[in-house]
């Protein structure tokens, strides 16, 4: 069955104090565009993102977004002692300085440096990063499930659609096709009688040359070749269609070599009754191919 390249998914989950949303979107596109918006201070969390995502989906743009707060800690304070360290290391080599040039600096206190951004509650943050990064990857997967089930019954439905427009050019094509019957049946009529009158008109007429101008004009109105390969692209469609996997390219290139013998059809009908089903077939390629753009 095939898939549509469009859906959307959404989640939401947590990690200690961390609570996040994930939402996934999916577009049309001509390939794969992954796009993800997540925060870069998780480390290595892009990548595993990347790398969940990449083999679901074959085709289309897909926006994958994160938004991630953290409540604030209650209770017991953890101090981080490299940050301390760091901080006391500082100030002491600032009033070292100070007292060199003689600038007199006020005294430093506890609440002073404890005022400093970083040294509370690094332990425990520590942990809590180190387990953040697998619990939002084991998050998302439903949200992939999720989106690709929505592609799945978007296709679904898009492979009735398609289904309908395919039998609708199979049976254009299968009335063009006694449509040019009875046309070279009135062409035949009235080169004869044109024949008739052009060697009545003239005895001099040479008649080798009118038989091989008769057989070129009877070969460019000749439409059983166009008919013929829009049968095979109708079987072709239909198989398609049936395939799993992606197929959005293969019908897309069908739909231009559909066009194409639809145009010359056109070009090569003289008459006003295969003329009409000719601009029947383009409005239903043309129909189709709307909907083809959606296919993954």
């Amino acid at each position: 069955m095939i898939q549509s390249m469009t859906g959307f998914a959404s989640a939401s989950g947590s990690h200690g104090a961390y609570f996040w949303t994930w939402e996934a979107r999916s577009v049309n596109a001509k390939g794969r565009d992954l796009r993800l918006r997540v925060p870069d201070w998780i480390e290595g969390l892009e990548a595993r993102v990347r790398a969940l995502v990449t083999p679901a989906v074959a085709r289309g743009g897909v926006t994958l977004s994160l938004r991630i707060s953290r409540e604030a800690t209650a209770g017991a304070f953890a101090l981080n002692q490299t940050q301390l360290g760091n901080a006391l290391a500082a100030l002491a080599d600032v009033e070292a300085q100070a007292m060199d040039r003689g600038v007199s600096l006020a005294p430093s206190n506890a609440c002073d440096i404890l005022a400093l951004p970083g040294l509370f509650a690094g332990a425990i943050e520590a942990a809590e990063d180190a387990g953040l990064s697998p619990a939002l990857v084991v998050s998302l997967e439903p949200v992939l499930a999720s989106l690709l089930a929505m592609r799945a019954s978007e296709g679904r439905a898009l492979s009735d659609i398609l289904s309908q427009q395919v039998d609708q050019i199979a049976r254009l094509t299968a009335r063009a096709a006694q449509q040019s019957v009875a046309q070279k049946e009135k062409m035949a009529q009235t080169l004869q009688i044109n024949i008739d009158k052009a060697l009545g008109a003239d005895t001099d007429l040479d008649e080798a040359r009118l038989a091989q101008e008769i057989a070129v004009l009877v070969v460019k109105s000749d439409v059983t070749e166009e008919i013929d390969r829009l049968g095979a692209h109708v079987s072709a469609a239909k198989d398609l269609l049936a395939q799993n996997g992606s197929v959005g390219r293969k019908l897309d290139f069908l739909m231009q070599e559909f066009n194409r013998e639809a145009n010359t059809l056109c070009s090569k009908s003289h008459s006003v009754e295969l003329t009409a089903i000719g601009l029947d077939l383009k409005a239903s390629i043309d129909q189709m191919r709307e909907q083809v753009q959606n296919v993954e």
